[in-house]
């Protein structure tokens, strides 16, 4: 692909009402160690629990930006913010709430690096082990990642990974428009729809529980659903 942005990482990190994780997620993504620059594009998603305050009050580098949305509308709108102020050649989303690890952000990269081709790689979460906190909610997550596969005719293995890295004008040019949870299917069927092909590798995973804060529910599941079959089969 042509690329004009310089080399680098914009690290997108939506972020929402996550004061009692955020302090160890940023020092952790800040230690990162990659091949390359990055930048951390931090969206405060309306935060109502004190995650506002400490991010005002936050010492950064240069390569740390902030954006604040004055009311909360969505991860999806969130990611979709912090694209449009993105800088390097490639661009990965990274949650705020510590269920995935800032130094696969270097496993991701590696592919996107070699030149021979790769435009879009996602992390794979091997939910072995103590790392998902329900089996419902790991089932779940295989049947909608089957019904893409279904639809589009490929054959992924987590549809709804959090670990997406890809050519940053590549990202832009997705005409997403989800607000919510719904933006990580709405990334895939996008890509998948234009013919890309996703490069998986594997990631490590350790799910929160709904009493530390985790947001998804089983009706994001029918959303999740309807998200694949309206860009599957319609052009918005």
């Amino acid at each position: 692909m042509a690329e004009q942005l310089p080399d680098g990482l914009s690290i997108l990190m939506p972020v929402y009402n996550e004061i009692e994780r955020i302090e160890r997620a940023l020092d952790a993504t800040l230690a990162v160690n990659l091949p390359c620059a990055f930048e951390l594009v931090i969206v405060d998603d309306g935060s109502t629990d004190g995650t506002v305050d400490y991010l005002k009050g936050r010492d950064f580098p240069d390569n740390v930006r902030v954006i604040y949305h004055a009311q909360n509308q969505g991860k999806g709108a969130a990611v979709r913010t912090a694209l449009t102020d993105a800088r390097l050649r490639f661009s990965a989303i990274f949650d705020a709430d510590l269920e995935y690890d800032p130094d696969d952000l270097a496993v991701l990269l590696e592919p996107l690096r070699r030149g021979d081709g790769v435009n879009v790689v996602y992390g794979v979460r091997t939910f072995d082990g103590y790392t998902s906190h329900s089996f419902l909610y790991v089932m779940g997550n295989k049947s909608v990642t089957l019904a893409a596969n279904v639809l589009f005719n490929v054959y992924i293995h987590d549809l709804m990974t959090c670990h997406k890295a890809m050519y940053t004008e590549l990202f832009r040019s997705l005409p997403l428009r989800t607000n919510g949870f719904s933006i990580e299917p709405e990334i895939t069927a996008r890509l998948l729809k234009r013919g890309e092909r996703i490069y998986e590798v594997p990631v490590s995973y350790r799910a929160r529980a709904s009493d530390e804060g985790k947001k998804l529910n089983a009706l994001d599941g029918f959303r999740v659903l309807w998200t694949l079959l309206r860009c599957r089969f319609t052009s918005s």
